[in-house]
């Protein structure tokens, strides 16, 4: 059997935190950024933990399931 591939999406989009949890970043902070308020950007800039929901499909994606 070959290896088992991580996908080139997930990869780029992810990171796992010393804890075990994934990290990811906001959308919504590329482009039309004239009617979004300064508040709004800023927190969009910040990351984030991926929802516990969502967690084992990306480890899934990342192999480490």
């Amino acid at each position: 059997m070959p290896k088992m591939k991580t996908k080139s999406s997930a990869k780029k989009r992810f990171k796992i935190t010393g804890t075990g949890k994934i990290k990811r970043k906001h959308a919504f902070k590329s482009h039309i950024l004239t009617k979004k308020s300064k508040k709004r950007k800023l927190a969009l800039t910040h990351s984030t933990l991926v929802h516990e929901n969502d967690a084992n499909s990306i480890k899934e994606q990342l192999r480490l399931k």
